[in-house]
């Protein structure tokens, strides 16, 4: 009795001291890969040249038809690239160039008109920024006045859905570098191919009457004093 009294006391210390020597689960160890701090978003650039609603009289000249612009802006911050996206604004057709620091050199049409903003990215997000936009005219042979800007809308905006109205009032904004705009024929229709002529006027808004339930379309001429004209895009707005 005494030798089996003696047998269990020594099986429960050789219990004890396999616990204690930490035969249980082990303590969970901290994360050795805890997350990243996440990378700041870049901010957007400010534009520097060729400066806005002007006209572009510096570069290198590389022949009567192109010369060299060097489109510059301030650095923006926690950006590690640019993208420069620079439309011709009599064909709508966009290009884009990429940079490494705060300007680019790119061959343009000269006499032509443009429009242009910088996009910021940076390393590790997918998150970006864009500048102001802006528009100018580069310099061409022999022109003494430029044709105006191609107008904006400003009402209703592009894409909008109104409620139910009888009456819309549409509003545009236009630039000249000459600042000799006189007047804008208006063309409305529900149809982009088939627009007609609202109205000419020299007030940069005008009514028109709408039904409901039909897509609009809407652009404008801007003549200037010369008798220099640009067309708009085709605007769009649903009637609801």
């Amino acid at each position: 009795m005494k030798k089996n009294y003696l047998y269990i006391l020594l099986i429960a210390v050789f219990a004890y001291a396999c616990s204690s020597s930490g035969g249980g689960d082990p303590d969970p160890s901290p994360n050795p890969n805890p997350d990243p701090d996440p990378v700041a978003a870049p901010s957007a650039a400010t534009l520097v040249f060729p400066e806005d609603d002007s006209e572009c009289t510096e570069g290198e000249i590389l022949n009567d038809d192109t010369s060299r612009v060097d489109f510059m802006w301030n650095a923006s911050q926690n950006t590690d690239s640019y993208e420069v996206s620079l439309t011709d604004l009599n064909t709508g057709s966009t290009s884009t160039f990429s940079a490494s620091t705060n300007n680019k050199l790119i061959n343009v049409i000269r006499g032509n008109p443009y429009e242009w903003f910088v996009t910021s990215r940076r390393n590790g997000t997918n998150a970006t920024a864009n500048s102001p936009t802006w528009r100018f005219y580069n310099a061409g042979p022999g022109v003494t006045n430029y044709a105006p800007f191609p107008a904006e809308a400003v009402n209703p905006p592009r894409g909008a859905n109104l409620a139910s109205v009888a009456s819309v009032t549409l509003e545009w904004s236009a630039t000249d570098i000459d600042e000799d705009i006189v007047e804008y024929d208006v063309y409305l229709g529900t149809t982009p191919d088939a627009l007609q002529l609202l109205t000419t006027t020299a007030d940069s808004t005008v009514d028109a009457d709408v039904v409901s339930g039909e897509t609009y379309f809407w652009n404008v001429v801007t003549r200037d004093s010369e008798g220099n004209t640009s067309v708009s895009e085709i605007f769009e707005f649903l009637v609801n």
